[in-house]
């Protein structure tokens, strides 16, 4: 059985779906109060955290070198 959020992430596109776990977290997120651009921040930074393990195969915080 469809729900009427999968036929409106259907119609957006596989591009914008989001996974039912990540809608989730969406909803926890609003209902603890934050606001739609804190919200989208994160999701952005958890993205960042997921392409820098693949590439570097670590989510540790890389130090600077300064060149003098």
């Amino acid at each position: 059985m469809q729900t009427a959020s999968t036929n409106i992430c259907e119609r957006m596109g596989r591009s914008q779906e989001l996974s039912e776990f990540k809608r989730g977290a969406v909803i926890g997120c609003h209902l603890c109060n934050k606001s739609i651009r804190d919200i989208s921040l994160l999701r952005s930074t958890v993205s960042g955290i997921i392409t820098k393990l693949k590439q570097l195969g670590t989510t540790a915080t890389q130090q600077l070198s300064h060149v003098i």
